[in-house]
């Protein structure tokens, strides 16, 4: 539990060019995510506010509803009624699954550096 306290602390601060790496991805998403979350909530209201039968009638629904699709696990609210918050929902569902993949690579590649740069400090541990 010590190592990967100190692996996630190296991570802020950036010890190394790769956690330096990775700190910029994991950040770079973060923002993007963020911004898209507020947008997405704005376009959400705009699309489905005033169509009949919607569940989506103020910012706060819209909030909810555009962070549970980013968060992937959908919501208690019925799924969008007017096309264009139908083309949005394929898309936050889309950039989603996208980031899932992004950040899974992300870290295998920060494992496999830190492994290479691990076994370049300690010979004796890359040869056995």
């Amino acid at each position: 539990m010590r190592r990967a306290r100190r692996d996630a602390y190296d991570v802020l601060v950036a010890r190394t060019p790769t956690h330096a790496h990775l700190r910029d991805r994991i950040a770079a998403v973060v923002v993007f995510t963020l911004v898209l979350d507020a947008v997405g909530t704005v376009l959400a209201m705009v699309f489905e506010h005033r169509a009949r039968g919607s569940e989506i009638r103020n910012l706060g629904e819209a909030w909810f509803w555009t962070t549970t699709q980013l968060l992937t696990v959908s919501s208690s609210l019925k799924n969008p009624l007017t096309p264009e918050a139908r083309v949005l929902d394929v898309v936050l569902e889309a950039y989603a699954i996208g980031v899932v993949a992004t950040l899974a690579g992300a870290f295998g590649a920060f494992f496999h550096r830190r492994g290479r740069e691990r076994d370049a400090e300690d010979p004796a541990t890359a040869a056995g």
